[in-house]
C-alpha cells in the first residue's frame, strides 16, 4: 500500500521541528509518516538527518529521508539496530538544523552560480562543505572573476522565494528548465520555482529543493576550482568562505 505524506518543507524551509504520526513501518526499517520537515534526497540535495522524539522522551536517530516509490513517498531512515516505532504513534521530529541550512545555503549559491554561468547545467550536487555544479560549455573563464559575480549576487541581497505553476505551465515554457540531463517531476499538477530578485528578476528555475530567504544568508562562498570534463564540459567547485580563508562555514 503507497501512503503518500504532507511534505511540509515544501511550503516552508525553515521548519525545523514538527509533530507527526507514524503510518508505515517498511521491512528494512524506513518509517512512514503522515507528514514530515524532513527533506528526501533528490535533484543533488542530500536528505535530511536529525531525530525523532517518543512519548516517553526516548529518541530514534534519522540517518537519512528519500523517497518511496514516488515523490509522494518519503522514507526516514533510522541507525540500525534501535527500537522501531508503532503505527498510529505520535512523534515530535527535529531535523539536523546546523546541517541542513548549510545545505540551503549551499543550493541557493548553486543557483546563484547559473545565474553567473547561464550554461546548460549537466549535473550537480550539493553539500555540506562543498558543492559542484557542471555545465555544457566549452568557454575558459576566470574563477576569481566568477566568485566575485557570485558575492556581488550575495552582496546585494536578493530576496529568495517560490512560485508555483501548473504542469501545463512549465510544458508550455521549456526554457525555464536549466538542467540538460534531469526534467523537472511532473505529474503532481503543480511544480515550484526557486525565483531569486523582485519579479524574479534574477532568476527563475523549477526546483524542490530548500533555500535560504535572502542572497545574503548565503554567506562568503568562492570558487575552489573550475575542473575539465570533457571537450564541452566544465566542473566548478563551490566552497564557504574567501578564497584564502578554508575553515569557513
Amino acid at each position: 500500500m503507497t501512503r503518500t505524506v504532507t511534505a511540509l518543507f515544501r511550503e516552508d524551509f525553515y521548519l525545523s521541528t514538527c509533530e507527526a504520526s507514524v503510518t508505515g513501518i517498511l521491512e528494512d526499517g524506513g518509517i512512514e509518516l503522515d507528514q514530515t520537515c524532513f527533506y528526501a534526497t533528490s535533484g543533488g540535495q542530500p536528505g535530511d538527518t536529525g531525530f525523532f522524539e517518543r512519548e516517553d522522551g526516548s529518541r530514534i536517530t534519522i540517518v537519512g529521508t528519500r523517497h518511496g516509490e514516488t515523490k509522494e513517498v518519503i522514507v526516514h531512515v533510522p541507525t540500525e539496530g534501535q527500537a522501531s516505532p508503532s503505527v498510529g504513534e505520535k512523534l515530535v521530529l527535529h531535523i539536523d538544523w546546523p546541517r541542513r541550512y548549510r545545505l540551503m545555503r549551499m543550493h541557493t549559491a548553486c543557483h546563484l552560480l547559473s545565474v553567473v554561468c547561464p550554461f546548460p547545467i549537466t549535473g550537480a550536487a550539493v553539500g555540506e562543505e562543498e558543492s559542484r555544479v557542471d555545465f555544457d560549455m566549452s568557454e575558459t573563464i576566470d574563477k576569481d572573476q566568477v566568485t566575485a559575480a557570485l558575492m556581488k549576487l550575495v552582496e546585494e541581497n536578493h530576496p529568495v522565494y517560490l512560485q508555483w505553476i501548473t504542469d501545463e505551465d512549465l510544458a508550455a515554457n521549456p526554457g525555464i528548465v536549466k538542467s540538460k540531463n534531469v526534467r523537472p517531476p511532473i505529474g503532481l499538477g503543480r511544480v515550484s520555482l526557486v525565483c531569486i530578485g523582485e519579479n524574479s528578476a534574477i532568476d527563475s528555475q523549477p526546483c524542490g529543493g530548500t533555500h535560504v530567504s535572502e542572497t545574503q544568508e548565503v554567506g562568503a562562498i568562492h570558487i575552489a576550482k573550475i575542473e575539465k570534463k570533457g571537450k564541452e564540459n566544465r566542473r566548478f567547485r563551490i566552497r564557504f568562505g574567501a578564497p584564502e580563508d578554508r575553515t569557513a562555514v
